[in-house]
């Protein structure tokens, strides 16, 4: 089985470190990281001038199931459709899977 790592940065329509994105970033956490199946769930700021968006989210899966089952989840649907397509104004997500030598 491998793990998976899910990354997605974005940026959002309230701004960097405005009072409105700040609970965003605090409620999102709240939500997403008790979904079963979810480990190392982290809130990240970018620092980087090479990047053009502004936060990022950070979570483990023990493999393609668990992270199907996060997809699939109720509150994880909800959470894309309340407060994602509405409060994030750009994104990429990235997945990835350590490298057979590692």
């Amino acid at each position: 089985m491998s793990r998976i790592t899910h990354m997605v940065t974005f940026t959002l329509y309230a701004g960097k470190d405005t009072a409105e994105s700040e609970v965003f970033l605090n409620e999102s956490k709240e939500a997403l990281a008790e979904i079963p199946g979810v480990e190392h769930f982290q809130v990240l700021r970018q620092v980087s001038a090479k990047n053009e968006f502004d936060y990022g989210f950070s979570m483990e899966f023990a493999d393609q199931a668990a992270y199907d089952a996060y997809n699939d989840h109720p509150v994880h649907r909800q959470y894309v459709t309340e407060r994602w397509e509405k409060e994030v104004s750009r994104f990429q997500e990235i997945d990835f899977m350590k490298h057979n030598g590692e």
